[in-house]
């Protein structure tokens, strides 16, 4: 048996047990029902409202995924809105004769409208988002304000969509000989719809896709690190939100039946983004409860306040902004976000954080790649030099790290440790010098691309999704070991590999003597299990080579103890190790072989017992011997 593999007999195997329905589960299960009766019992008025309640949360939703999830604030919402809206209105009523011969089919096909505002969505999604999703901070939303203004300008500026005035006599809605004339009838379409796409975005979020973009808000660098390519779950994320809208542009045109440019201005933009935060931003179903409360609050206010004002007037926005401003500072995560906080707090008693490793099913285990033989050298440094300006932070740093050996890297602080260690690590590259990993030459590829090829590492400063899983965390260090995408996560076709990932991240969380804390927030841990979770992810992607940054930072000490049996226990399995360290107690009892540096150069290497008693070394640490 391999070390760290669990072993069970089939008699040991708890009896299989019927799936428990997730929370999501329980709310589809209670909102079928109500959705069924609701168009039987409300008065038209309200079926309508409801109709665009959903339209709206549809929309929402994207930027659930887009802003909650993966980080990325967006005001052009309702631009994509508009772009599918503006073609099916216009495919809807045009005539054949006005459409090239070879289009002429696709005059007054709702189906056509579809196809066409969906591919014309995502087509300038596509091109928008190779610009945009490339600007950080508060470019990326400034860049979003930009183009949704020019989307809403166009609209109102084309003569054949009927410019400021719009298009009309949109005919109601027929798809294969059912009429959709009537808001009852555009209730359940409009809502088959959003349901629908509430579960393709939460299967999408349980995912290796899904994982990759949360794990944009952990850092980009962190997920550049275990092999996730960042543009593209960012763009991934942006379509999908412009999909959505797509879809509800489509809904809109023939809802209304009258599409103009003015539902899709950068103000539209801003209230879809207060109905995500109101609901719950980091909330699937955060999208609809946000959705419904800000159009009820609307509805109510326009009509209260003139009662209580005795006149008229748009009081009803200023209330509005009012409320909104109360209820962030109160529920920063949205009421979703206090929904699920609250229940999850009643649900669960502390102890119930813990997880036995044995609630997952078994999987077949992921294929491995082959490992160096130990004593071979997998990296190597010649005459690496870095310089920044006139300022030289490291100076022909040359050293080799074999299978089956730990090579600890130490020196005072501004030694040019840092530098180095980022160099290995493809995330800086040497001035001058070359780094050889397993006898290819690595310099200048990059952080993900090293990944791929077996070389793995952890921060000095923790890197983790706090209010994700431990289990989760691990799994996003097989991102590479996996190859399905958003299609087949959304339609749940995906779960035979995402069963081998789970089971490899949950074999390494054993491995590290994590296995208890399998389904615990991150967040949670002590700092010393946080740093071993950081190990857990780097083996997860199956390296030969782990780069450690500081691993015992901030540790107590039966933590270091428990660091050092596993680096240990790793070391005799024949993984190559090269951590960065300044605790010499931890170092000088673990490594084979310790590399001094001052002023970015070498001033010692060799085994512990006689870094120890280097008069160079004494010096850079104490200041001199006397």
């Amino acid at each position: 048996m391999k070390p760290g593999v669990l072993s069970k007999s089939p008699a040991a195997r708890p009896a299989p047990s019927m799936p428990r329905l997730s929370p999501s589960g329980w709310i589809l299960l209670a909102l079928l029902p109500v959705l069924a009766v609701a168009p039987l019992l409300l008065p038209t008025y309200q079926v309508t409202l409801a109709n665009n309640i959903g339209i709206f949360a549809l929309a929402t939703l994207g930027l659930v995924l887009l802003t909650g999830v993966a980080g990325m604030t967006s005001f052009g919402q309702a631009a994509f809105i508009g772009v599918s809206a503006y073609a099916a209105a216009y495919l809807a009523t045009v005539s054949a004769a006005d459409l090239p011969g070879p289009l002429a089919w696709m005059a007054g096909s709702p189906l056509a409208g579809l196809a066409v505002g969906l591919v014309l969505t995502l087509v300038i999604a596509t091109v928008l988002g190779a610009v945009t999703l490339r600007l950080s901070g508060h470019y990326l939303p400034l860049g979003t304000i930009a183009w949704g203004l020019s989307l809403f300008y166009l609209f109102g500026n084309l003569e054949f969509l009927g410019g400021h005035t719009g298009l009309s006599g949109i005919p109601a809605l027929n798809l294969f000989g059912i009429a959709f004339d009537k808001a009852e009838a555009l209730f359940y379409l409009i809502w088959a719809v959003l349901l629908l796409a509430v579960v393709a975005t939460l299967n999408l979020l349980d995912s290796r896709v899904g994982r990759a973009i949360r794990a944009l808000r952990g850092g980009q660098r962190m997920s550049e690190s275990m092999g996730v390519d960042s543009f593209r779950a960012k763009m991934t994320a942006f379509l999908v939100a412009a999909l959505y809208a797509g879809l509800a542009g489509w809904l809109y045109a023939y809802t209304q039946r009258f599409v103009s440019p003015a539902p899709f201005s950068l103000q539209a933009g801003i209230d879809f983004l207060f109905m995500a935060l109101i609901g719950g931003v980091g909330q699937v179903w955060g999208a609809v409860i946000g959705a419904a409360g800000v159009t009820f609050a609307k509805q109510w206010l326009q009509d209260l306040l003139p009662h209580l004002l005795g006149r008229t007037g748009n009081f009803e926005a200023i209330v509005f902004g009012l409320l909104i401003v109360l209820l962030m500072q109160r529920l920063p995560g949205g009421i979703a976000g206090w929904i699920a906080k609250t229940s999850e707090r009643r649900r669960h008693r502390p102890a119930a954080l813990e997880s036995a490793a044995s609630d997952l099913p078994d999987a077949a285990p992921l294929p491995r790649r082959a490992m160096p033989q130990k004593g071979e050298a997998v990296l190597e440094a010649k005459g690496v030099t870095r310089r920044f300006g006139g300022l030289v932070a490291n100076r022909d740093i040359s050293f080799t790290v074999r299978a089956g050996e730990i090579l600890a890297v130490i020196g005072p602080n501004g030694a040019g440790k840092s530098t180095l260690f980022n160099q290995l690590s493809c995330v800086d590259h040497p001035t001058s010098g070359e780094i050889l990993f397993r006898g290819e030459r690595i310099d200048g590829r990059t952080a993900r691309a090293m990944a791929g090829a077996g070389l793995s590492r952890s921060f000095q400063h923790v890197k983790l999704l706090p209010t994700m899983s431990v289990l989760e965390n691990v799994a996003i260090g097989a991102h590479l070991r996996g190859s399905k995408g958003v299609a087949a996560a959304a339609l749940r076709l995906d779960r035979a590999e995402e069963a081998q990932l789970l089971a490899e991240a949950r074999r390494q969380l054993v491995r590290v003597g994590l296995g208890q804390h399998l389904h615990a927030e991150a967040g949670s841990l002590a700092l010393g299990q946080q740093r071993i979770l950081e190990i857990a992810r780097a083996l997860c992607a199956d390296p030969c080579l782990l780069l450690l940054d500081e691993p015992a930072a901030g540790l107590r000490f039966l933590e270091k103890q428990a660091l050092a049996e596993l680096l240990g226990k790793l070391r005799s399995e024949g993984m190559a190790i090269l951590l960065v360290e300044h605790d010499m107690d931890f170092v000088m009892g673990l490594v084979d072989r310790v590399y001094v540096m001052e002023f970015g150069e070498r001033i010692a290497e060799g085994p512990p017992e006689t870094i120890q008693t280097n008069p160079a070394v004494l010096e850079a640490y104490l200041g001199g011997i006397e």
